[in-house]
């Protein structure tokens, strides 16, 4: 429903010289990177493109020159998570904190594809079932208590606000940046020199709208330090990644920058052919069945109260990713 309060949101695009004859779909995703093109498809669908007076039903119309378009993009519709029990493994919970250990493969908070099964709906879950108290209601109805999140691929620590106190602290430190936060990751090929820092702002991929990339201009500031821990017959590497930033996909999106992509990452590269070489083929096959990028949150350090001591924890490897390692170290 749209209200006062949550109006839609309108774009005015004109077709520029070149763009005559693009499909409307296409042209308007084109202009609109924050749009898929299968969201603008349905949008035009829905009655939700106009020229002038005229609505625009049909995707495949069209450009010309000069013409104006209007797209109204209705606000979206959050759902309420619902509480599921689904298991979690639960490292640590106070009146104030709640950290857990993630999974690979499950998803933070509810997002279109996944409406349901996520991480928020297993914490409500964990409230009702316990009687542990409730989460903070700073994240809105779709992220309560998320603070930071985890991409769904990637496994190991996150904290949780139970209230609206320990929310506010837990972000003041994220954007001081002293929460402590420490990756493991697989990557391809050894990074020279083995330590360093990775500095490049982090915004859109203008190639890819489902991909972050390191921009020359616009972005958000973005700051790695990694360290390479051990390396494996010259064609992956063991890293150990600390953040002095939150951007999404950051260590996926500085490590591929860099040259050295996370093992079985899928968006951001698997490796080249000359790193290949150095492993036998029972290890390229085993990897080819990750479907996920191999990285895991392994240190987490943070004030869980004004007053209090830091809590400081650390997640053993997930067991496919230290069997890895052992065959590496084989190899």
């Amino acid at each position: 429903m749209m209200t006062e309060e949550n109006p839609a949101t309108t774009y005015t695009v004109t077709v520029p010289p070149g763009k005559t004859g693009c499909r409307l779909d296409k042209f308007l995703a084109d202009q609109l990177p924050d749009l898929s093109r299968t969201r603008i498809k349905a949008l035009i669908e829905e009655g939700q493109v106009s020229l002038g007076e005229k609505t625009l039903l049909d995707p495949s119309l069209k450009v010309q020159e000069a013409q104006v378009m209007n797209l109204q993009v209705p606000p979206a519709q959050a759902a309420i998570p619902q509480p599921q029990s689904i298991p979690l493994d639960i490292v640590y919970e106070d009146d104030d904190v709640i950290v857990i250990d993630k999974p690979a493969g499950l998803v933070v908070h509810p997002a279109p594809g996944s409406p349901d099964g996520t991480l928020v709906n297993a914490l409500l879950g964990h409230a009702r079932d316990t009687g542990g108290g409730g989460l903070s209601g700073i994240g809105g109805v779709e992220r309560p208590g998320i603070v930071h999140r985890l991409d769904k691929g990637t496994s190991g620590l996150m904290v949780v606000a139970k209230n609206d106190a320990a929310h506010h602290l837990l972000s003041k430190q994220f954007a001081d940046r002293s929460i402590e936060r420490a990756y493991y990751a697989l990557v391809w090929g050894i990074p020279k020199p083995t330590q360093g820092e990775i500095s490049g702002n982090i915004g859109r991929s203008s190639g890819n709208r489902k991909k972050m990339a390191v921009v020359k201009a616009g972005g958000k500031t973005a700051l790695t330090r990694f360290k390479v821990l051990k390396s494996y017959a010259g064609a992956i590497s063991l890293v150990e990644c600390r953040l002095a930033t939150g951007r999404t996909h950051q260590i996926r999106v500085h490590m591929a920058w860099l040259g050295h992509p996370v093992v079985a990452d899928p968006l951001y590269g698997g490796g080249g052919k000359a790193q290949r070489r150095g492993l036998n083929a029972e290890l390229l096959e085993e990897i080819e069945t990750i479907d996920h990028q191999v990285l895991h949150a392994k240190l987490l350090g943070f004030k869980p109260k004004e007053g209090k001591e830091p809590l400081h924890f650390e997640s053993k490897l997930p067991i496919y990713f230290k069997n890895l390692i052992e065959k590496l170290g084989r190899a």
